[in-house]
């Protein structure tokens, strides 16, 4: 196991360059603190740096369940050339939003987990990124009355929890979305 650490002294310089450029080029009303990962959510999230951000336009990282934090994140590691195994070592924050999110997403588990034990019926979440299906999944990782899977194709990848001993049901192969119109995508012709 690779057992690379990301320090803010090695990476922390980095960062701050990239986002520098990123945020003043965007005109962006933001500040930002770059430290060591401890503390956020130890169970769930241990990143190596934790880059807290704050300023005016703070509001508009975390629009639509933070997509351009998550966005000016990946954006960030792909620039430093991190690889992807270790992106989660590096986390971006703003007004404490991830902590809630680990929070309501390990209390959502835990929920579904108990309707799944009482219904016997499998529970879908939502389609969700790599990180938060990772969350669900150690949420539950004690449970002996139930298991969770993840399914689905790339974005529409999703958290399924079965009661313990319901075999997996066969995935369907997914049909290829379908473009406005119908398969030519022009529309209606006249």
């Amino acid at each position: 196991m690779d057992e690379t650490i990301y320090s803010v002294e090695s990476t922390g310089s980095k960062i701050d360059a990239f986002l520098n450029t990123v945020v003043n080029r965007g005109r962006f009303k933001l500040s930002w603190e770059i430290a060591p990962g401890n503390g956020l959510h130890e169970d769930f999230e241990n990143p190596d740096i934790l880059v807290r951000f704050g300023g005016h336009d703070v509001e508009i990282l975390l629009a639509n369940k933070a997509e351009v934090l998550l966005a000016l994140e990946q954006l960030t590691t792909e620039a430093l050339r991190i690889p992807t195994e270790h992106h989660s070592r590096i986390c971006f924050d703003a007004n404490d939003y991830r902590m809630m999110r680990v929070e309501e997403l390990r209390l959502s588990a835990i929920t579904a987990a108990e309707r799944v034990k009482q219904t016997r019926v499998p529970f879908k979440f939502s389609p969700m990124n790599s990180r938060e299906r990772r969350i669900i999944h150690l949420s539950l990782r004690k449970e002996t009355a139930v298991r969770s899977e993840s399914a689905g194709l790339g974005p529409q990848r999703q958290v399924v929890i079965y009661p313990a001993g319901m075999p997996t049901p066969p995935q369907m192969p997914s049909a290829p979305p379908q473009r406005p119109g119908g398969p030519g995508g022009r529309g209606r012709r006249r």
